[in-house]
């Protein structure tokens, strides 16, 4: 059996592993997801500017806990992600069997079911070393499909794992159903994609809500 981190796939060899098709266009999980309307509130929008407007000024100097903080906190915080019936975990270790290969390391935030760790998992963000834009040569978006393809591993539930990474503080999204997967454009927090960001963030917490059969 291969065994293998998260941080040591590459694209390719996630490809070749794990028999994965990236669509570039005609994705109906992500483009669903994509064309999702901003409804922002005179308050939420009036936080986001203020947000928008501190990344202007500061992101070339953050470091990593200052964007875990200044950044993906507020996001999370104001895309109102936090409910009753699933969880937020950060910095969980995972490890998972898919395809006679073993899959393993931490995740940096998973949204799933469960009482003190992940079971169900729906939504996974990994978030990139600021100072470093591939760990260990390997590409962000191969960093997020690892270990989108552990949880979805070991679901009790079949169903698409939408997922998110953010290179600095650029974000990406991405969805995977099966062995099919998507990735949007970029979306930059310091203009106006900051209230997309904020929509799709609140539209995967729908989406979530659908597949546990509670309205939202």
């Amino acid at each position: 059996m291969l065994r293998k981190s998260f941080e040591k796939w590459g694209v390719g060899e996630l490809h070749h592993a794990f028999g994965l098709k990236r669509h570039y266009e005609n994705f109906k999980p992500l483009d669903d997801w994509l064309a999702v309307t901003p409804k922002i509130s005179a308050t939420d929008k009036e936080r986001l500017d203020e947000l928008k407007k501190d990344l202007i000024y500061n992101t070339h100097y953050w470091n990593e806990a200052e964007l875990k903080v200044f950044l993906i906190g507020q996001l999370l915080a104001i895309s109102k992600l936090k409910s009753e019936h699933y969880k937020i975990f950060l910095k969980r270790k995972i490890k998972a069997t898919a395809n006679n290969v073993a899959l393993k390391g931490v995740v940096d935030l998973v949204i799933a079911e469960g009482i003190g760790k992940p079971i169900n998992s729906y939504f996974v963000l990994h978030q990139c070393k600021p100072a470093k834009k591939k760990t260990n040569n390997v590409p962000p978006i191969a960093q997020l499909l690892s270990r989108m393809l552990a949880v979805q591993a070991i679901n009790d539930k079949k169903h698409p794992i939408y997922g998110c990474y953010m290179l600095e503080w650029f974000c990406f999204f991405v969805v995977l159903d099966g062995t099919d997967y998507g990735v949007s454009k970029v979306y930059n927090p310091c203009n106006d994609d900051i209230y997309q960001i904020v929509a799709l963030m609140r539209e995967a917490r729908n989406y979530i809500l659908d597949i546990l059969g509670v309205a939202s």
